[in-house]
């Protein structure tokens, strides 16, 4: 029966991981991408439309089931081996590790993109029927932008200092290209967010190796 639980737990935080990052490529591999050589009544209709509005859930919901089937598992094999057996282990602080960065990209969608993107779909439904846009609107889009790219820088590093860097960059000040800070520049691109999830990695395995041997 147990086997039976943890097989279904496993195969469902699989199924949502994927559905989960696979939106979150789609956003800035295609999406974004589109969006910024696209006319404005282009941007405003899709996302009017429904199209953004379709893509956010199944990338939040896939966050969401994500999240909680992992610290299902994360707390059974907790149960099942004892804290410091656990923790004694590369294995128990590798899924310890995922977890906790599994967890600060769980936040990042429903608590800082999740939000700006509903002042993104409110302004442009405005302008649709003629109104005016929310003044914030960008700006709040940039900054979930930043937010969405840092994400995957997280998911690579396992580090906390890192981690506080690259959510404290993400979520704290402007996004604007003329106002950000470096950390931001190199976010603002998928080729610098690619290569300095590279250069992290890199590190990140090299300390693993000298810390596991």
């Amino acid at each position: 029966m147990t086997d039976g639980w943890l097989f279904l737990l496993r195969w469902f935080h699989f199924l949502a991981g994927i559905t989960w990052i696979g939106m979150l490529y789609y956003f800035n591999f295609v999406q974004v991408p589109f969006f910024a050589g696209a006319e404005a009544p282009v941007r405003t209709g899709m996302i009017a439309g429904g199209l953004v509005s379709r893509a956010l859930w199944w990338f939040r919901w896939g966050a969401m089931l994500t999240f909680i089937t992992g610290w299902l598992y994360l707390l059974h094999r907790l149960g099942q081996f004892g804290v410091q057996p656990f923790f004694a282990t590369s294995y128990g602080w590798a899924i310890f590790i995922g977890g906790i960065i599994g967890s600060l990209m769980w936040f990042n969608v429903w608590f800082i993109i999740w939000p700006a993107q509903q002042v993104v779909m409110a302004s442009a439904a405005r302008v649709k029927e003629g109104g005016q846009a929310i003044p914030e609107a960008a700006a709040r889009g940039a900054r979930g932008g930043v937010t969405s790219r840092g994400m995957k820088i997280a998911m690579m590093i396992v580090f906390a200092i890192i981690l506080v860097i690259v959510e404290g960059n993400a979520v704290v000040g402007p996004a604007t290209p003329d106002k950000a800070s470096a950390g931001k520049k190199l976010l603002s691109t998928v080729n610098g967010t690619l290569w300095a999830g590279f250069v992290l990695t890199a590190i990140f395995v090299i300390a693993l190796k000298i810390i596991f041997g």
